[in-house]
């Protein structure tokens, strides 16, 4: 495949401008797919940011074509996966004509399961409200019509409904061989698909879940590929770090309690007293809990290994845990091979047994029986077997993590010697300046290059960054945002999108701009985060085209409203992590052992990407404007703010009101003229 001919493809008078009537050639797009051409000839890594409106979709896809080899290519969200499959790649195979199978690959836990679908339906004790036993006989209707499965294609059922995990399997409770449906399972048709398929789309969940599987011995979920792609590629390095890993939950546990026991009943009554099996399990998870109760009262709910209260007293309640598991486990395995239930439960008992054992180590001592103490000059080596455990604790649940502290070696190492790597997203780099990615991945032999997005910032959008407003940590702040942002709502007659940086000031802000709409009479569609699913929020923002969106962090990306549906984006405060997540606080304090600034070294660069990823919202085309408000005066008057607002879009700038109300009055008087 020579240069020449993708230049063909990407011309004024070429398959994708004939195909497609909105088509324009773009420069950078047409850079872009030259360069991973040449990554995909030299098996190399190719790290590439493209700004919004470069095109990166089709600058991947069109050298995948025409490869010729097996391609994989891995999005963010599962949103982009279905967008991708449902719609770029039929698009462009019908543009370029050509024979290209491809094929959608989930976690498991997007698959209707046959097994535990028919297990509620014969024991509806397991549907918790009148809603449920609706959404059952829905899912029963399209377990027998469908032909893979995929929840996402059964729109009277939420995506996220509580239902969902009681009839889809997980890696635990799955019989493999020994289910009585194996020949209709829906995860095995989508991998024998994935298997013969000449380009397949996953998700990062997935390729991090088949990495981590990898790491531990077990067969690969994922076909091997000559090429990968990883579109919104800078969500790697946190999905990563959450995949290798390990988490258990009191839930997990009482679960299991259940399962022991309605199994035990059911198909092996003689063997002994199971509804005691059971109880001994959920009353050691109880145990444990009660534990861990006075982690409620601490910041953010959570307290690492070290930091847990009366750490005695928990280590007990574990090791108690511990052997009743293992006790639970020696039983049901015994009656293991009567039924597949008993199979599912002595399967799962031995993998949270498994996980809490090693969630445990090394103990408060520092001896750790799962390896042999060994100390490492090497810093570097140090950060890599190092992990963070922490208890979170809330109302209703208990959980135990445990995540490294660095990922790079066990991901950089997983490119295969023949295989091309290319990782593209519009928010890589800090100011062009790659290497805290790069460090974060390991992936230090990797070619960087970037292409700025072709819209005109400058006339399209404007930030205003407000003098008058108090710092963020002022108990007035919340208020004197919401003041400083009316006059712009109700000068805007477009869309506004109200990005936060926690839960609790979206509920604080949605309150205040309830409170002054009433009072001023401001007849505008107010939604907030959690009041229903991102996808509904999102649906009837771009519908009503004048509404005020108040969301936090899984609104700061993947969001693509073009138009006037969204004419101005107020961001609250800087995005700096929460100090209370124990992985940035573990992984900030080996940095300052290690004589490193922290601040500069991490914090600074995952807030300038998250605000790159957050102010993108706002111009998606040509044909878009907007105003991008920062509540956060730090960003100007801090001598570090320099490097946040210079990795944003090239806007227009400034610091008073006037000029903001002037620049909407123009451009929606241009739209309406």
């Amino acid at each position: 495949m020579l240069l020449q001919e993708l230049s063909d493809i990407f011309a004024p008078d070429g398959p994708l401008a004939q195909a497609e009537p909105g088509y324009r050639p773009r420069r950078a797009q047409q850079e872009l797919a030259q360069a991973i051409q040449e990554t995909l000839q030299n098996h190399a890594t190719l790290i590439a940011e493209a700004g919004t409106g470069t095109g990166k979709t089709w600058a991947y896809l069109v050298p995948a074509f025409l490869s010729g080899g097996k391609v994989l290519v891995s999005t963010g969200t599962r949103t982009l996966q279905d967008q991708l499959f449902r719609r770029d790649l039929p698009r462009l195979r019908k543009a370029l004509g050509l024979p290209i199978t491809v094929a959608l690959l989930k976690g498991r836990g997007n698959y209707v399961c046959h097994y535990h679908l028919e297990r509620l339906s014969a024991d509806d004790r397991g549907l918790r409200s009148r809603a449920e036993i609706g959404q059952l006989r829905h899912i029963q209707v399209f377990a027998q019509q469908s032909s893979h499965g995929d929840k996402s294609d059964l729109a009277e059922v939420p995506e996220d409904a509580d239902i969902w995990g009681r009839v889809t399997s997980t890696r635990e409770n799955c019989l493999g061989q020994d289910c009585p449906h194996v020949r209709d399972c829906f995860v095995l048709k989508a991998r024998r698909k994935a298997q013969d398929a000449d380009l397949v789309v996953v998700n990062h969940a997935l390729f991090m879940a088949d990495l981590a599987l990898r790491e531990e011995g077990v067969t690969e979920l994922l076909p091997t590929a000559e090429m990968v792609v990883f579109d919104e590629a800078h969500q790697l390095p946190d999905i990563a770090t959450r995949f290798l890993g390990t988490s258990v939950s009191s839930h997990q546990l009482l679960d299991l309690a259940r399962a022991t026991e309605a199994a035990g009943l059911a198909h092996a009554r003689e063997a002994t007293n199971w509804s005691e099996a059971g109880k001994q399990i959920e009353q050691a998870a109880r145990n444990l809990r009660l534990a861990a109760a006075a982690i409620e009262r601490m910041p953010g709910r959570k307290a690492t290994f070290q930091t847990i209260p009366d750490p005695e007293q928990f280590d007990a309640a574990l090791a108690d845990l511990l052997g009743v598991l293992d006790k639970s486990a020696r039983l049901l395995d015994v009656v293991s091979e009567k039924h597949p239930d008993l199979a599912a439960a002595a399967k799962t008992c031995l993998d949270l047994r498994a996980k809490l054992f090693q969630w445990s180590q090394p103990d408060r001592q520092g001896r750790n029986a799962l390896k042999p103490a060994a100390a490492s000059a090497d810093g570097h080596a140090a950060l890599e077997g190092a992990a963070v455990r922490w208890v979170e604790q809330s109302q209703h649940h208990m959980r135990l993590h445990s995540a490294p502290l660095s990922v790079s070696r066990v991901f950089s190492r997983f490119r295969g010697k023949d295989q091309a790597w290319v990782l593209t997203s519009a928010t890589l780099s800090v100011n062009g300046d790659f290497g805290h990615f790069l460090r974060q991945l390991g992936l230090w032999d990797a070619a960087t290059m970037r292409w700025e997005s072709p819209f005109d910032y400058a006339e399209q959008g404007l930030l205003y960054v407000p003098k008058d407003l108090p710092l963020p940590s002022d108990q007035r702040f919340n208020e004197c945002f919401v003041d400083t942002l009316m006059p712009l709502i109700k000068a805007s007659t477009g869309g506004v999108l109200v990005l936060c940086t926690t839960l609790r000031a979206v509920d604080r802000i949605a309150e205040l701009f309830e409170e002054r709409f009433e009072d001023e009479g401001v007849d505008r569609l107010l939604l907030r985060q959690g009041e229903t699913s991102r996808r509904v929020l999102l649906e009837r923002f771009r519908s009503k085209g004048d509404a005020v969106l108040v969301g936090s962090a899984s609104f700061w990306e993947g969001i693509d409203v073009p138009g006037d549906a969204l004419t101005l984006v107020a961001i609250d405060k800087l995005p700096f992590a929460p100090p209370d997540d124990p992985v940035l606080e573990a992984r900030l304090n080996l940095c300052r052992s290690e004589g490193g600034n922290p601040f500069m070294e991490y914090q600074l660069p995952e807030a300038a990407i998250a605000l790159k990823q957050g102010a993108g919202r706002l111009i998606r085309s040509e044909a878009d404007w907007g105003v991008l408000m920062v509540g956060d005066r730090r960003m100007v008057e801090k001598p570090y703010g320099k490097l946040l607002w210079r990795g944003l879009a090239p806007f227009a700038r400034t610091r008073e009101p006037a000029p903001v109300l002037e620049f909407l009055r123009r451009k929606q008087g241009a739209g309406a003229g």
